[in-house]
């Protein structure tokens, strides 16, 4: 996309820096479980050791660097918790925020990995101020961030990432150059260390011995050679209206219409390789009074009679039926929620697998369209330790199907599981040995068969202080067990494997 330049005198930049933005994301995925904010930070692989990727503030705090070996990190702060970096979704996250700045101006651009910056030129006074503007900005991003107000957009750039007092850029490092490695290290070899410093020397000296682009560089951020950005071009919203001479009431001219307006919203999606998500109806009375309607789908769709289906489900459950009073003068159609949809090849098998993929999306759609999509709900895997937390329900709408982790063989999991598990009266042979006999529900159970212990260690990792002597909780020894009657029960013994004198056993799950 071609840059765009105006006259630096004319403009005011603000630039926008998140610098805890990948750690903040990945806390708040897992906000059930960060607890009291321990130190925290995302680690990525890099060649044969695992490094800090990112920090949050309080392990900036405590003394932790990017790129630190986390061998390293663990060794400073034992508490540290991290997460795998995962930098498709910060980037994902950071479009998400270019598109709430919109609100304040269509002229906005990344500043990769972790900036925006705004030309917020004649739109300042529209929120009360720069000033206002700033704070209303800093509100709406939701994530701790500097920022920087200069007229030109590398200079605004340069305050927000390293600081300053108001818009002198004289005191800034020469870092704030954003040169590479090579260029800085010479001229701090050069005893240049400020902006300013350098700004004093002739411009033709610099060129000389650092080369044209620091003088470049230079003369942008001081506001003497323009710094174009290149604002993200935003995309048209899918949205179709049809009006009529007159009013139509009955209530099949209606859908005949809407089906009409899919078809078209159809075609400019396929034109885009995307598929709705969401379909918003917006049907206007001839007396000023509006009626709506609204679906969402479980996966991407612009096939216009599926969409119709839905919407026909949708209509049967109002509450209120469509009221067409004395007929509707037009009907708009909106897709506000798109996603990628790019048509595949059907497999070797005719393409049975996909058929029923599609049929269970259909019927989750049509069961959310019912009861709501927030009541159908999806089983998900879950990276977990303990048996009990190992998955999860989602509503089924949001979550794609994924591929559940391959069962050992020898290591059978029970088909109903309690979750918590039930307590038992139980009566062993030794402290250590498997139940012979037990009491649940009222009922007195003897034990035929017993086969264990899978001993299951607690998630000590999880914990703070986890890794100390007791800090983790108790692991558990599960044992499977077939009583007289020939019914299967998955249990285990919670307790006995230190002083502690207390036992209990719990029933966790029944074999079919």
């Amino acid at each position: 996309m071609d840059g765009l330049e105006m006259q630096p005198g004319q403009r005011r930049c603000l630039a926008l820096w998140f610098p805890f933005l990948p750690c903040e994301r990945a806390q708040r995925e897992q906000a059930n479980e960060a607890g009291d904010a321990p130190p925290f930070a995302l680690v990525a692989r890099v060649g044969n050791a695992l490094r800090l990727a990112s920090l949050d503030r309080v392990a900036s705090q405590i003394g932790l660097v990017a790129g630190m070996t986390l061998a390293d990190a663990r060794a400073r702060c034992p508490d540290l918790v991290t997460r795998p970096a995962d930098p498709q979704a910060d980037e994902e996250e950071l479009h998400r925020l270019l598109e709430r700045m919109r609100r304040f101006t269509p002229m906005v651009s990344i500043d990769p990995p972790d900036g925006l910056i705004l030309d917020i030129s004649g739109c300042a006074h529209l929120f009360g101020g720069e000033t206002g503007l700033i704070a209303q900005a800093k509100a709406r991003a939701g994530y701790g961030c500097r920022h920087g107000l200069s007229s030109t957009a590398m200079a605004a750039r340069a305050l927000a990432r390293h600081g300053g007092k108001g818009e002198d850029v004289a005191p800034l490092p020469v870092a704030a150059l954003d040169l590479d490695e090579g260029a800085l290290a010479a001229l701090r070899r050069a005893g240049l260390r400020t902006i300013g410093d350098l700004a004093r020397r002739p411009r033709s000296m610099i060129a000389a011995r650092f080369g044209e682009r620091t003088v470049l560089r230079l003369r942008q951020i001081l506001g003497e050679a323009a710094s174009p950005i290149a604002p993200a071009r935003a995309v048209d919203p899918i949205r179709c209206e049809a009006r009529f001479p007159e009013p139509i009431a009955r209530t099949d001219d209606v859908m005949e219409v809407i089906e009409g307006l899919l078809q078209e919203a159809a075609r400019r999606m396929e034109a885009r390789h995307e598929g709705g998500r969401r379909f918003h109806i917006l049907l206007l009375r001839s007396d000023g009074a509006r009626q709506e309607l609204g679906i969402e789908t479980g996966h991407p769709v612009r096939d216009p009679a599926s969409v119709m289906r839905l919407l026909r489900e949708r209509i049967d459950t109002l509450a209120d039926p469509l009221d067409p009073g004395f007929g509707f003068d037009a009907v708009r159609l909106a897709v506000p929620w798109t996603e990628a949809l790019v048509e595949r090849q059907r497999s070797w098998d005719g393409g049975a697998e996909e058929a029923r993929q599609e049929e269970v999306a259909a019927l989750i759609d049509r069961l959310g369209v019912r009861l709501g999509p927030e009541r159908v709900l999806r089983l998900v895997p879950c990276d977990r330790h303990l048996p009990e937390r190992a998955q999860r329900m989602v509503p089924a709408a949001q979550a794609l199907p994924s591929a559940w982790p391959e069962a050992q063989a020898d290591l059978p999991r029970p088909l109903l599981f309690f979750d918590p598990p039930q307590g038992v009266d139980v009566i062993a042979g030794v402290p250590d040995g498997p139940p012979l006999r037990f009491r649940w529900r009222g009922r007195l159970h003897e034990v035929k068969l017993a086969e264990g212990p899978e001993r299951i260690a607690a998630e000590w990792w999880r914990r703070r202080e986890g890794h100390q002597p007791g800090g983790a909780g108790r692991a558990r020894d599960y044992y499977r067990i077939e009583d007289s009657d020939g019914r299967r029960y998955w249990m285990f013994r919670y307790g006995l494997y230190g002083d502690e004198a207390q036992i209990d056993w719990y029933l966790h799950g029944l074999f079919p």
